[in-house]
């Protein structure tokens, strides 16, 4: 016999599911359906691989470089595309209807899988193009570490800016929220990115890589997520109004 103490558990959690499935299904047709997010961050990622690949060829490049120009690449994609995620609700005035009908965890948990994958999707296309545009040595690298290091620095990419896009969207024009999009990032986002550049340059040099270096990053990119994430759910519901 099931306890009906855990029968409400269990109850609870599968209706916070099922709201998570239904945010994340609604954020994806809306997505495939307008292709603004998609199209912003492809159009930059490509705009910038474009124009990298004509300054720098038959150039030699650092692999530092290629590693800060990967993560800038990335960066700047996300605030490219990442910023929309809760624009929608303002814009159509839907917003109120979201506080009266899902709970304020399963809202952000959806958008941040959405932005995730969405994200996920610009490492895989991007990261090969660059790096291989910029002659990094691909057949020595560190293949495993190399996808750990975009695994975790993507997580923190994508919980940081789905936090921070729920904080702008209320500014009242585009302008002003594009703006506080990117100046509130940087801040946020800086003890991700330096990491993330360290990570991926042990990748690429894994026989230049100091002892432990490796491991270290990785952890450092754990703890961020962790701490980002935490946070992020703690107050996304004051955030939203409904705290």
């Amino acid at each position: 016999m099931v306890e009906p103490q855990a029968s409400g558990r269990s109850t609870v959690v599968a209706e916070w599911l099922h709201q998570v499935g239904i945010i994340f299904w609604k954020e994806s047709r809306v997505e495939l359906r307008t292709r603004q997010a998609i199209g912003a961050t492809l159009l930059f990622s490509v705009v910038t691989l474009c124009v990298l690949s004509y300054l720098l060829a038959l150039k030699s490049v650092h692999l530092d470089v290629d590693a800060a120009l990967l993560w800038i690449v990335l960066f700047f994609s996300a605030m490219s595309g990442l910023s929309r995620v809760f624009v929608r609700e303002e814009e159509l005035g839907t917003a109120d209807a979201l506080r009266l009908t899902v709970l304020p965890s399963a809202l952000l948990a959806g958008k941040l899988l959405f932005n995730w994958l969405l994200l996920a999707a610009i490492e895989i296309i991007v990261t090969p193009l660059l790096l291989t545009a910029l002659g990094a040595p691909l057949a020595s690298a560190n293949y495993a570490l190399l996808l750990t290091v975009l695994f975790f620095g993507g997580i923190g990419l994508a919980a940081a800016s789905t936090f921070i896009a729920a904080l702008v969207a209320p500014a009242s024009a585009g302008g002003v929220r594009s703006s506080l999009f990117l100046i509130m990032s940087f801040p946020i986002l800086l003890p991700l990115l330096l990491p993330a550049t360290s990570g991926t340059l042990a990748a690429l040099s894994p026989v230049f890589a100091a002892p432990g270096m490796a491991a270290n990053q990785c952890i450092v990119l754990v703890s961020y997520d962790t701490v980002v994430i935490t946070a992020s759910f703690l107050l996304f519901g004051y955030t939203w109004g409904v705290g």
